[in-house]
């Protein structure tokens, strides 16, 4: 289902649907995605809702901040720090979470296909 939904671009909202510097919980072709405009910055995440620790999509609901110069989202349930940009679980290197690629394509968020 991942290889599909990245096989083509999705407009998935309108940026002002989006809370600034706070997270959004998507759906695109049934798969849960966490959307975070960081407003600074101009710029939409997208990682996939689910929290592996806490095995629940919730990630939309954390709190995104900084470690060092890594963008992350704190998990709400156990707190751990994934990277905005890949995904990776800064506490556990054997964790890391889907990223997507998005873009802001005059007003919408859009999620790109790779390759």
């Amino acid at each position: 289902m991942v290889n599909e939904l990245m096989s083509k671009d999705v407009d998935i909202c309108a940026l002002t649907d989006l809370n600034e510097n706070a997270g959004t919980a998507a759906l695109v072709d049934d798969i849960q995605l966490a959307l975070f405009y960081v407003k600074k910055l101009e710029k939409v995440y997208a990682l996939s809702n689910y929290d592996p620790f806490s095995e629940a999509n919730v990630l939309s609901r954390g709190i995104i901040g900084s470690l060092g110069d890594e963008l992350v989202v704190a998990s709400p349930v156990y707190k751990q720090h994934f990277n905005l940009e890949t995904g990776q679980c800064v506490e556990d290197e054997k964790v890391s979470i889907p990223a997507y690629p998005v873009e802001i394509i005059n007003g919408r968020v859009v999620l790109g296909s790779i390759g």
